[in-house]
């Protein structure tokens, strides 16, 4: 079968879908149809990014698409505003009011995140429909209908390409959002809010966004929905609906963008065959709707639990591999020059405590970390070893005492910040995004060596800083050995591969400071060989390592200093030798002195 490439195959689904109007003999009903179809899909592409790839779930989207409904039916009917002019200000009153509810719902985890979107989206639902102003009940009547030129689109086949043109963008628009460094970024976030921001990621701002963003979608759905049916009221945008919009999303594939567009497809032309079918063999057709409805929806979940679009996506022709282009010449590096100099302090601890109620996880620890140094931090389980890293850096606030990192202190900094002053860490338990590839998962790492943002990302301004952050990737990506798996997904990996792609993104980072929290963990002997040798190669540029493990032969081997901690306390520290010989460290690992 011929391989076709990702592009040219949207290009045909595009052309196919828009040219369809030209086709002689559709009924006019079919084209009623998959308008609706393409009005539903733009929420439920919006909820795709917000649901499916950011883990919000929100209930309310109905009501955006009720304020760009009524924004644009009030500018016309009261004003006589154009209907394009009203397009504007129909997405401006939907972003500034998701913007103002995101600020305090988007912050929200768990239950609440939902309970949150379900309470607003009841409220302004029966907000617009409790003033004389907007039609009360009754809604505004007598929209005006869209015009291009001199023709007015009041038929369903009419208005059938302008519908779906905007369909097609939102998704194009979304699909280049999760293509670059700001869609990497949304899917740690949803793996992890620790590991993303230790790589300088914001999450409440990340998770602002694409709350925003998925409202503007369904602030265009409403403006079309008013135009196409040319008179508007609260009834189609309540909680019902919004339960409906968010129901789309998770049957199409709630992590795939065109799940959207599947989604809404099914769940409309399902509804619409019931509809034609059930009178014909039940005299309350309504109620056994219903019940049919859910009955199919639930077997198709059982069957397609990640929904419908990866079953479609089989079908097709397998797309030839697509290479992100690289700009004229070679990118410019992202890494800086191999540090040289006298070693110089770059991390102190001085009298760090950490408590979590009565209990003193870290008590009253001090050491000192170099340039071109390895000091192990080592201790029975329990000892305090993570805690410690995670205050370094700045997962968890210091409960006493102070950090220093390159002459700054840090104990009250946000992680973002301490990332930017160069340190990087690895963790115990490995935070990744299986279903991204390695390149992705360590391009991740770089997120602080970019500068263009979402709205570069949509527009694909930002090839050029992409092919240079990839390049970077790929290059950490072969320093730990892991080119034979490159454009794996990390989730098919073994656990010691995936410490190595920790690593890896770790230094994509370009640390002066590393933290490694177990990185021998689950590795094979070889592989631990050359990830000795590789942090040996890192010492001698210059880096300060500190370094968490279970395995004494690593350790001993590598560092140069070792700290010991037993139940938050620091009991020993010196030279490798020293440690090895140390009675009480023999005592907190045996239980007894040998």
């Amino acid at each position: 079968m011929t391989r076709l490439s990702n592009t040219t195959l949207a290009l045909t689904a595009a052309a196919v879908i828009l040219l369809a109007p030209l086709v002689p003999g559709v009924p006019a009903y079919l084209f009623d149809l998959f308008d609706n179809i393409g009005l539903a899909a733009l929420v439920a592409t919006g909820l795709v990014l917000l649901t499916g790839v950011g883990r919000l779930t929100s209930f309310g989207q109905a009501a955006f698409c009720g304020i760009g409904a009524y924004a644009t039916g009030l500018l016309t009917t009261k004003f006589g505003w154009s209907p394009w002019a009203t397009l504007p200000m129909a997405l401006v009153a939907s972003g500034l009011v998701s913007f103002v509810l995101g600020a305090f719902t988007a912050r929200l985890s768990g239950h609440f995140l939902p309970l949150g979107t379900i309470a607003w989206g009841l409220s302004l639902a029966l907000l617009l429909g409790s003033f004389a102003y907007t039609g009360a009940h009754s809604g505004i009547g007598a929209i005006p209908p869209l015009r291009i030129g001199t023709v007015a689109l009041l038929q369903p086949r009419q208005i059938y390409a302008v519908i779906w043109a905007c369909v097609l963008m939102a998704v194009g628009l979304c699909h280049n959002l999760l293509q670059s460094r700001f869609g990497r970024s949304v899917r740690l976030l949803r793996q992890s809010a620790m590991a993303a921001a230790a790589f300088g990621i914001h999450p409440a701002r990340v998770k602002l966004f694409i709350f925003v963003f998925a409202a503007m979608l369904a602030g265009l759905s409403g403006w079309l929905f008013a135009h196409d049916q040319r008179a508007i009221n609260p009834t189609s945008f309540g909680i019902d609906a919004g339960i409906r919009y968010l129901f789309m999303a998770v049957v199409g594939g709630g992590g795939y963008i065109w799940g959207g567009v599947a989604g809404a497809a099914f769940v409309l032309i399902l509804k619409d065959v019931l509809e034609q079918v059930l009178p014909l063999v039940s005299a309350n057709p309504t109620q056994i709707e219903e019940i049919c409805f859910g009955i199919i929806l639930v077997a198709l979940l059982q069957v397609a639990p990640d929904g419908l679009w990866p079953l479609l996506a089989r079908l097709r022709p397998a797309p030839a591999p697509e290479v992100p282009p690289l700009a004229p010449g070679p990118p410019p590096p992202l890494a800086a020059a191999t540090r040289s100099g006298a070693p110089v302090e770059m991390l102190r601890l001085v009298g760090l405590g950490r408590k979590f109620g009565g209990l003193s996880a870290v008590d009253n620890v001090d050491f000192a970390l170099r340039s071109g140094e390895i000091v192990g931090l080592i201790g029975p389980n329990g000892a305090g070893k993570s805690t410690t890293f995670n205050m370094i850096s700045g997962a968890l606030p210091p409960s006493s005492g102070e950090i220093w990192l390159k002459g700054q202190r840090i104990d009250r900094r946000k992680p973002q910040a301490i990332a930017g002053l160069g340190l990087a860490r690895t963790f115990q338990h490995v935070k990744l995004v299986p279903d991204m590839s390695v390149l992705e998962n360590v391009a991740l790492g770089g997120h602080l060596a970019g500068t263009a943002g979402p709205l570069h990302a949509m527009a694909r301004l930002e090839r050029r800083e992409e092919a240079a952050l990839l390049a970077e990737a790929r290059a950490q990506s072969l320093r730990v050995g892991l080119g034979g798996v490159i454009d794996k997904p990390v989730g098919t990996l073994a656990l010691g591969q995936q410490r190595l792609v920790e690593v890896a993104r770790a230094l994509c980072n370009n640390p002066d400071v590393l933290l490694l929290d177990e990185p021998a963990a689950g590795l094979r002997l070889f592989e631990k060989q050359a990830l000795a040798a590789l942090l040996r190669d890192l010492r001698a540029e210059g880096r300060a390592i500190l370094l968490v493990e279970h395995d004494m032969g690593f350790v001993m081997e590598l560092t140069d200093h070792i700290i010991v901690l037993e139940f938050g306390r620091k009991i020993a520290e010196g030279a490798p030798d020293v440690i090895r010989a140390s009675k009480d460290v023999i005592r907190a690992y045996l239980g007894a002195e040998a």
